[in-house]
């Protein structure tokens, strides 16, 4: 229930858009009611309209006194946190109070315009229940359109929380998956560092320095959940040229971009995700390896697209683009672009798989 003072629960039943309802309702009622005599009287038009207004000023006193004495009982109930039987009964005595305030006033503007006018109980009775029933079921209908918008207001709020947890999840999995850096990747580096040093001391000073490089472009992301296409592929320029040292002529890559696509922001360690995968699961099981292009340009929307494309052994593998890398990159580029954003594996001809990124202007602001 809604914390309320008095005077805003009064406010909020008496305003100018509850006063305009009775006065366009107690309007109607009085037309249909003079087009009802006008039709069984023959005093002329001059005497319909006379009574269209007579009797709208009466509908209009019985309405204005049910919509202050409903007002008040707001104002009581916002006061005073009664239970629902107590509030019933206080609802229902203030349409009823309305209804028959209402009704003596009707009476005594009957009196100035009759003076020689009688009270009879029976028009008194009619018209306090028919007035009691009339706002009774608009009271009604206000408390239902109340619980409505409330109902509609509380469903908001949830759907707001849950998206606000969706996206710590989110966030939450991207920071542990950019606090991650592929622990068999860098032992195996290091193994090869260790072992070239041995044999060949500057192709293992290449490779230590290659690393160096790799990790200075690799930790500034993990404290950042975006990044940029430029440090993205430098990241990816240093990956490369450690596995290229690694496996020798089994691994070539080249990488386009062009310049005024570099400052396009996407969520950090998706490329690297990408030739990852390519590298895992299309040229390391080939005994001859293979290529990898990566490649950024414009679409006719303003957008962008950057691929990874591998001339590996393509979909015939497990993973078959429903890895966890994959799903997580899918992930963060809803939570950062909706459906803006995707990414779409296809088959390379003759051989291997492109794994594009689609991004909207956005990522070009």
């Amino acid at each position: 229930m809604e914390d309320l003072s008095p005077l805003q629960a009064f406010r909020r039943v008496c305003n100018l858009r509850m006063l305009a309802g009775v006065y366009y309702f107690c309007l109607l009622y009085a037309i249909s009611r003079t087009l009802t005599w006008y039709g069984e009287s023959d005093d002329g038009l001059r005497a319909a309209l006379f009574d269209l207004v007579r009797f709208s000023r009466q509908c209009l006193l019985t309405g204005l006194s049910l919509l202050l004495m409903v007002a008040l009982a707001e104002a009581l109930l916002a006061r005073r946190r009664w239970r629902l039987p107590v509030a019933l009964v206080v609802q229902a005595g203030a349409v009823g109070l309305g209804a028959a305030l209402g009704t003596f006033l009707r009476y005594q503007a009957a009196t100035m315009d009759n003076p020689g006018t009688r009270l009879k109980a029976g028009w008194v009775v009619s018209t306090i229940a028919l007035w009691a029933v009339l706002g009774g079921m608009a009271y009604a209908l206000l408390l239902v359109s109340r619980a409505q918008r409330a109902g509609r207001e509380e469903l908001t709020r949830l759907f707001r929380e849950r998206e606000a947890l969706k996206t710590q999840q989110t966030e939450a999995q991207l920071s542990a998956l950019n606090a991650q850096i592929e622990p068999h990747f860098l032992f195996n580096t290091l193994a090869n560092v260790k072992r070239l040093y041995e044999t060949q001391p500057g192709r293992g000073r290449d490779m230590l320095v290659a690393l160096i490089a790799y990790l200075r472009a690799a930790l500034p992301g993990m404290r950042r959940h975006e990044s940029t296409l430029a440090d993205e592929l430098e990241l990816v320029r240093h990956y490369l040229a450690i596995l290229q040292m690694r496996m020798g002529e089994r691994l070539s890559f080249d990488i386009a971009a062009p310049p005024e696509l570099l400052q396009a922001r996407l969520p950090t360690l998706v490329l690297p995700t990408l030739v990852e995968n390519a590298i895992k699961h299309g040229l390391s099981p080939l005994p001859e390896g293979g290529r990898i292009e990566i490649r950024a340009d414009h679409t006719a929307d303003g957008g962008l697209t950057v691929e990874v494309a591998d001339n590996g052994q393509g979909f015939g593998t497990a993973s078959g683009g429903a890895g966890v890398g994959l799903a997580n990159t899918r992930a963060r580029l809803a939570a950062r672009f909706g459906d803006a954003a995707a990414l779409e594996l296809e088959a390379a001809h003759p051989h291997g798989v492109v794994a594009r990124v689609r991004l909207p202007a956005e990522a070009l602001a």
